[in-house]
C-alpha cells in the first residue's frame, strides 16, 4: 500500500499540464509554511493537516482548488480566498491558467490555518476547575408491572337451524 506523500507525487506526475505544476508549487509552500503538517489521502484527493485538516488539494479541467476546511474563521488580509466565499465554515482558493499564489501571502495563511486548529483542540484547563461537578440524576425505580387477566374474545357460536 502507497503512502499519502507517494500518493500525492502520483496525482501530481499524473497531471503533466499546468495543473501538476501548481499542485507541486503549492504542496512546497505548505510544507515549507508548516513544518508539522500531515499528508493524508482522503476521498481520492490531497488533504493537508495540522490537529485537524487544514486543506485539501482538487485539481479540475479549468482550475487547481485548496479548499480551507475552517477557511472562514481565518483572517485573510491579502484576499487570498476567491471561491466558496458563502458558507460559514469552508473557504477556497482557485488557481486557473496562468495564476500565480503570493507565496508570502499563502504561507502566512497556512500557518494561521495551523494555529486556529491547535487552539480548537488545546482545551483550557480552568473551564473545569471552574464548574462544580453534577452528582449524577437517579434512575427512577420501575413500577411494578400490573397482572391483568384478559379474557379472550369468543366467537359467538354459529346457530344451525333444525329443520
Amino acid at each position: 500500500m502507497q503512502s499519502a506523500s507517494e500518493l500525492i507525487s502520483k496525482r501530481i506526475d499524473e497531471l503533466a499540464d499546468w495543473r501538476g505544476k501548481t499542485l507541486a508549487r503549492m504542496r512546497k509552500l505548505i510544507q515549507a509554511a508548516d513544518p508539522g503538517v500531515v499528508e493524508e489521502w482522503k476521498w481520492d484527493i490531497p488533504v493537508w493537516s495540522h490537529a485537524g485538516i487544514l486543506c485539501t488539494g482538487e485539481t479540475y479541467r479549468s482550475a487547481v482548488k485548496l479548499t480551507f476546511a475552517r477557511g472562514a474563521h481565518l483572517a485573510d488580509p491579502a484576499r487570498l480566498f476567491n471561491a466558496s466565499l458563502e458558507g460559514n465554515l469552508r473557504r477556497a482558493i482557485d488557481i486557473r491558467e496562468g495564476e500565480v499564489v503570493d507565496a508570502v501571502a499563502f504561507q502566512a495563511l497556512m500557518r494561521e490555518a495551523a494555529r486556529h486548529n491547535a487552539s480548537r483542540t488545546a482545551k483550557p484547563a480552568t473551564k473545569s476547575a471552574t464548574k462544580p461537578a453534577r452528582k449524577p440524576t437517579p434512575k427512577p425505580t420501575p413500577k411494578p408491572a400490573r397482572k391483568t387477566a384478559r379474557k379472550a374474545k369468543r366467537k359467538p357460536a354459529s346457530k344451525k337451524s333444525s329443520k
